[in-house]
């Protein structure tokens, strides 16, 4: 159990090596000699947390040495992604988040990094399958139904995000755009925190995979999936372009990122074993059963996946007039 928290190849290793990102033959066999620390830019209890736990126990089951999550919450993810960047590059300390910290808020306000020089794609670790989901009391079924309500509505309705700047608030504006509908936007500290709300009945919605437990049960109705495909699960709940609304998923993406300056070495040996895992069957298993699956790519892929995410998130800012004040 880890404790709280396609390769680039042969040719790739050697360019590397050529650019001075490798270290010494006899460092980069030492590596892991010590517990590598996973950074979590978000607190205990949501997607973040479960899909680390999986990779964690993976990963030190393959490395020999404790994976172990270290949950650092607050400002959006900033304070986590801060944490990672100061640290050594020397492959004990690493970030796995979502991509909210590093391709949507920053195009809502300033930080104190830039994801494309301070860090270092490692994998792809998860894509979040789930959709919006509403109280069951309200009556509301589908997609429509929920448009028809906010339009006789307006403001009545309110929506609990992980944060400001996240890309779960993403999702919501996103919707709010296109439809034109007024659902007033409440942020929490992590997603836990607004399932906690959601249940208890002080709002009304969310989007997020640990909801989705709620909707086996009844207190929750799932009425989209903000995903290509529908959910194996709930092959009867449309996606959200079958619902109307094409082209306004707003992906919420999970990596492992290392501090600018990690060798070569590491990111391609973790990218190597990630990749692999992730093909399996038991991984592929243990993923469904908290909704996520796992693309495969390349330190390379992931980071033209980052910047195309950067550009449509702040178009999306603009196009929605998004501010966080």
């Amino acid at each position: 159990m880890a404790q709280r928290h396609g390769s680039i190849g042969r040719r790739g290793l050697m360019a590397g090596a050529a650019a001075g990102l490798a270290l010494p033959a006899r460092a980069q066999e030492a590596w892991p000699n010590r517990p590598v620390k996973l950074i979590i830019p978000f607190p205990a209890g949501g997607a973040s947390d479960f899909i680390a736990r999986l990779w964690g126990d993976k990963l030190q089951g393959f490395f020999g040495q404790p994976f172990v999550l270290d949950n650092r919450g607050g400002a959006s993810g900033t304070i986590g992604v801060e944490g990672v960047i100061r640290s050594a590059p020397d492959g004990h300390t690493l970030l796995q988040t979502p991509n909210s910290p590093i391709t949507v808020l920053p195009q809502l306000r300033k930080v104190n990094y830039d994801a494309r020089k301070d860090l270092l794609p490692i994998a792809r670790v998860g894509d979040m399958v789930a959709g919006f989901v509403i109280v069951s009391s309200l009556g509301i079924n589908t997609m429509a139904e929920l448009v028809a309500y906010a339009k006789k509505n307006p403001g009545k309705l309110s929506y609990g995000s992980a944060g400001l700047g996240t890309a779960t608030h993403m999702r919501i504006e996103m919707l709010k755009t296109r439809a034109g509908i007024d659902i007033l936007h409440v942020p929490y500290r992590g997603s836990a925190e607004a399932l906690n709300d959601v249940l208890a009945g002080n709002i009304q919605m969310m989007n997020e995979i640990i909801a989705l437990p709620h909707v086996r049960s009844g207190k929750l109705k799932l009425l989209a999936i903000n995903y290509p495909t529908r959910h194996p699960d709930y092959p009867d709940v449309p996606t959200l372009t079958e619902a109307g609304f094409p082209n306004a998923d707003v992906p919420i993406w999970y990596s492992l990122q290392a501090p600018a300056g990690t060798p070569r070495d590491i990111i391609t040996r973790l990218n190597a074993k990630i990749v692999e895992t992730a093909q399996t069957d038991d991984m592929i298993r243990r993923m469904r059963e908290i909704n996520i699956v796992v693309p495969i790519q390349t330190p390379e892929e992931i980071a033209i996946y980052r910047d195309s995410d950067m550009d449509a998130n702040a178009k999306l800012v603009r196009e929605a007039n998004i501010r966080l004040d």
